[in-house]
């Protein structure tokens, strides 16, 4: 045996490895243990007890299977449970009661351990068990209300309602939840204990002070009929809160209740001093309420009051969000100053403009600056206290950085009151400060039409110098000066003005100027003037539209010898002639446009016709695009002008053309010639080639 060595058994070789056809799945697999139940046990037989001794038997071994279970475990209280309900279904409440007795030793705080033995002693009708275990439940633990629930259940149950009422006291002692209360109230209130019910509502309201409870408090006496009463519990709670704790729901409900009973004065005073005392961002619904009261039940100065409390109050809100949204602080004065209450106006106008703009950067500033405009203006004309409204002026003018920027309405708005005060000395004295301190254009116009009012002339005039001192530049100051000058009648100085303006090295607008000046000398019938006028704007520009502006002159002028029509005319054709010089096509044009309609208004048919001789025609061209760095990109379609005068200056173009098209015609007779003489030559060499071949 020992010599023999032994043989491994044989392992199967798979000869084909690739996979089944039919491929079984894990939830195949399970899926047929269900259906086939493979894994469920047949049930135990039944087995009929038939004497006594049998009976014993089998209740030792029970017995003996769960005092095991005990034994092993005996905090798991679902063994005793167990057990003892195998012992009530044995008819052993003896047994059953001496089991939940040694479970209630092992834990005795256990909620579901109390509510099945307790419910075991009601099955078999032991009341007095039950009441001895629901008093030692609710001893032991006083703050599962379940206990006292059932307790109370089963006493009423048993209509022993004094038992139930003494049991709800000993509950009420330890102060619970609302709802053991109003279970309380509803027992009583199923009896028509009504007095005994209105107690427990008393103490319930100093145990649990809320609103809702004041409320349920005096629904319950107006539904049962107790006006009166139920008017003095929103009263008393009304005082328990105070002003501190106040809530609007309090309010709503008690300003209902005198809605109900027809009380609409009350209503209303009620909704009033709720709004005077809750802070605003806590009686949205109040408002609401009080709205819907007033289109129910007030008259129009009612209802727009209600209104106008509900928009303040969103104002309101909106300003606290954004203490500087100028827009709604405008919408906000303006409800206010509907009310005419001065003082409430003021407030508003102070907590508006104590919001300063934080960036010293004009455009913030712009909205702002009305809010003290408009105060100023109410101290003005609405309050009529007028040392106020000077007030008002001066801290602006204090508060604004004039370094940096000025805002020229205040300046003048402060001296037109002092000038309505009849005080000009302090009007011109703030409008001097204004302009030593920060000189602007319109302080200077403001200050001029304000001497001009008070027919201060000499004034006017050495403002307009220290005005043009400060900008020469101006030009509708110069203009401003010189009508000035003519309205008083000193045509010699406004001539004098005009020259020193049109002599200025530059100006911001000098057309109007220029066209002011000439319409000066042409209102005092100065022609000649004017036309040398318009001889030395042309020297200093060629613009179409004074060509055309002294065109309309020349013809409308005043001449004795009636040449209007050769003057203007002669005009167009320098304008024509200046215009083709410095290549201004477009400009050329219009001018010629303006020629023609100028012949055709004379009717002088051979001049109009030498005007359309000279009108150009639109041609499209072609040109690159190219970039600011010198890059091209791309083709572009213009349109261009091609007058028959420039063509008619360049006379060589015309002789190359004519020239190109003689040789084009040349060229052609010479062609065809030379071909019929090619294929001649060809002829007589095949001649001689065949001639040559007949001899050999």
């Amino acid at each position: 045996m020992d010599g023999k060595i032994t043989k491994m058994p044989k392992v199967a070789k798979v000869k084909n490895k690739a996979p089944a056809e039919i491929q079984i799945t894990a939830e195949q697999l399970l899926r047929e243990a269900k259906e086939r139940d493979l894994e469920i046990l047949p049930p135990p037989p039944k087995q009929k007890i038939s004497d006594p001794e049998e009976l014993r038997d089998y209740q030792h071994r029970k017995r003996k299977g769960f005092e095991d279970n005990i034994r092993k475990n005996r905090l798991v209280i679902g063994n005793w449970l167990k057990y003892a309900q195998w012992e009530e279904s044995q008819k052993q409440v003896q047994r059953a009661r001496s089991i939940y007795e040694r479970a209630l030793d092992v834990d005795h705080r256990n909620v579901t351990l109390w509510l099945k033995y307790t419910e075991m002693e009601m099955r078999n009708r032991q009341v007095n068990h039950a009441r001895n275990l629901w008093d030692r439940a609710v001893t032991i633990l006083p703050r599962v209300s379940q206990f006292w629930y059932k307790y109370t259940y089963m006493e009423e149950m048993l209509e022993n309602v004094a038992g139930a009422r003494q049991v709800f006291e000993r509950w009420m002692e330890w102060q619970p939840d609302e709802q053991a209360w109003q279970t309380y109230i509803n027992f009583e209130l199923r009896y028509k204990e009504l007095d005994r019910a209105r107690q427990i509502y008393e103490r319930f309201v100093m145990v649990h002070p809320d609103v809702k409870h004041w409320i349920k408090y005096a629904r319950f006496e107006e539904n049962h009929g107790f006006i009166n009463s139920a008017r003095k519990v929103y009263e008393r709670a009304v005082e328990f809160f105070g002003d501190e704790e106040l809530d609007e729901r309090l309010f709503i409900a008690f300003a209902k209740f005198e809605e109900n009973q027809k009380e609409h004065d009350r209503t209303r005073v009620i909704y009033k001093y709720a709004l005077d005392h809750i802070p605003k961002d806590k009686n949205k619904e109040l408002y609401k309420a009080y709205t819907i009261h007033e289109k129910k039940y007030g008259d129009r100065s009612g209802i727009e009051d209600v209104i106008v409390n509900k928009r303040k109050y969103m104002y309101e809100q909106e300003v606290i969000e954004n203490p500087t949204n100028y827009d709604a602080w405008f919408d906000y004065i303006r409800l206010v100053e509907n009310e005419a209450n001065v003082d409430d106006v003021r407030d508003t106008y102070e907590r508006a403009i104590a919001n300063v703009p934080p960036s010293k950067d004009k455009q913030f500033w712009r909205r702002y600056i009305y809010l003290w405009i408009n105060y100023a203006l109410y101290e003005e004309l609405e309050a009529e206290d007028i040392d106020r409204a000077r007030q008002v002026y001066k801290t602006c003018l204090e508060l604004i950085p004039h370094k940096i920027f000025t805002f020229s309405k205040i300046w003048l708005m402060f001296a037109q009151l002092e000038v309505r005060c009849k005080n000009l000395k302090q009007a011109r004295k703030t409008l001097g400060m204004a302009l030593g301190m920060c000189p602007r254009d319109k302080l200077y116009r403001g200050y001029i039409d304000l001497e001009i009012q008070l027919r201060e002339f000499d004034r006017c005039r050495i403002l307009y110098q220290k005005f043009l001192e400060y900008g020469p530049e101006n030009c509708v100051t110069w203009i401003k000066f010189g009508e000035l000058e003519t309205l008083l009648g000193d045509i010699d100085r406004a001539r004098a003005i005009y020259e020193v303006a049109v002599g200025q090295p530059r100006l911001d607008m000098p057309e109007l100027l220029w066209k002011s000046y000439i319409d000066f000398e042409v209102s005092q019938g100065e022609t000649d003037k004017a036309r040398q006028l318009y001889e030395r704007l042309l020297e200093r520009t060629v613009h179409v539209k004074v060509w055309l502006s002294y065109a309309k002159f020349e013809l409308n002028a005043e001449n004795p010898d009636n040449i209007n029509v050769e003057l203007a005319r002669r005009v167009y054709e320098r304008a024509n002639d200046s215009l083709r010089t410095a290549g201004e096509k477009e400009s050329r044009v219009l001018l010629l446009e303006a020629w023609k309609d100028f012949e055709t208004e004379i009717g002088d048919e051979d001049k109009l016709d030498k005007v359309m001789a000279k009108m150009p025609r639109r041609v499209k061209k072609r040109q690159k695009i190219v970039s600011e760095g010198g890059v091209e990109e791309g083709w572009e379609e213009v349109f261009d002008y091609i007058f028959p005068e420039d063509e008619m200056v360049r006379p060589n173009l015309k002789l190359l053309a004519a020239a190109k098209n003689w040789r084009k015609k040349q060229t052609l007779p010479e062609s065809i010639e030379s071909n019929t003489v090619s294929e001649q030559d060809k002829e007589n060499e095949h001649s001689d080639n065949s001639g040559s071949n007949d001899e050999s």
